[in-house]
């Protein structure tokens, strides 16, 4: 199966509060808040959504093609995911930007506050997916980018007749009401947190169950409290897998949909497609940044064994 990620393409500046947010919020003056927090860590990774993905899919074998916009300032970014497996030929330079680039302070609870500069991301809708030369793709995945280029990329699914994973995500609030209701009910897989859930409800006048409904596939990510998979009207509820140690939240997401990925590419059931993502999500949550985190086929395979039991199905990451 041919997965194709579209998505923002990004660095990341993350950085370290030693102190907790709520603290410094004082909730009747919200309308003035001026909040300015002195940290004591940064470092800056490799990021953006399509990417995260592509990498957590990359260590399990899988073989993704990333599709998307960059700055002048990539190539290095290239080298890395070339070396990782991941397929760069859907990636284009825009000359005179720099790379999109996200800004994340993590207080010591693990809250956080960001901020996202689009830069070359604005240029998204110039990549088509009509305009790839190789063989058809089986699934796009269509996350957090430019909101034209993924109204675009929902109407370039369905006129191709791809079947497309939607995850709008950070963008649910700057998508248009009724580009988010199309991208939700044209979709065969929607991928969301329990916020998000709410915040489509919210913004498109949909209940739970419409949006259920609508779409073949379900995943709403629960943070600590794991994930539930809604499919065929039957809700699988998968459980975190506990970290070693919680050092950086960024990308645990995109992980587990990395790992969730790779095991609809193998055409395992649902469950153990959500049981690859639970523990995907937690070597992510373990190491700094969205793609600090690394292991063996057999490492991962052994420690999945240790919380679930996959009847020996994941053998076949092996080969």
């Amino acid at each position: 199966m041919k997965i194709a990620l579209t998505g923002s393409i990004a660095y990341d500046y993350l950085m370290t509060f030693p102190g907790e947010f709520e603290d410094h919020i004082l909730p009747d003056k919200l309308s003035s808040i001026s909040l300015s927090f002195l940290v004591d860590g940064m470092v800056k990774r490799r990021g953006g959504v399509a990417p995260n993905i592509g990498y957590s899919m990359s260590l399990l074998g899988g073989e993704p093609f990333v599709f998307g916009t960059v700055g002048e300032d990539f190539s290095g970014y290239r080298e890395w995911l070339e070396e990782k497996g991941i397929n760069t030929h859907g990636i284009k330079v825009i000359p005179g930007e720099f790379t999109a680039s996200f800004f994340a302070t993590t207080d010591r609870v693990n809250a956080q506050i960001a901020s996202f500069y689009p830069g070359a991301m604005a240029h998204a809708a110039e990549v088509k997916l009509e305009d790839w030369l190789g063989d058809p793709f089986d699934l796009v995945v269509i996350s957090p980018n430019e909101p034209l280029a993924m109204n675009n990329y929902v109407v370039e699914a369905l006129k191709l007749q791809i079947p497309y994973l939607y995850d709008p995500s950070q963008q649910i609030v700057r998508l248009d009401e009724e580009d988010l209701k199309r991208g939700v009910k044209g979709a065969f897989a929607l991928f969301v947190n329990d916020y998000e859930y709410g915040l489509i409800q919210k913004r498109t006048g949909m209940t739970g169950e419409e949006i259920r409904e609508s779409v073949s596939l379900m995943v709403v990510t629960r943070g600590e409290q794991g994930a539930a998979i809604w499919v065929e009207g039957r809700e699988h509820t998968i459980p975190a897998v506990p970290p070693v140690k919680v050092v950086d939240p960024t990308g645990v997401g995109d992980a587990f949909r990395g790992g969730f990925l790779v095991g609809f590419q193998h055409g395992l059931d649902w469950e153990l497609c959500g049981q690859l993502g639970s523990l995907a999500a937690a070597y992510c949550l373990e190491n700094d940044g969205p793609q600090g985190h690394t292991f063996s086929l057999e490492a991962y395979v052994q420690r999945f064994r240790k919380h679930f039991d996959d009847q020996g199905a994941l053998n076949l990451l092996k080969k």
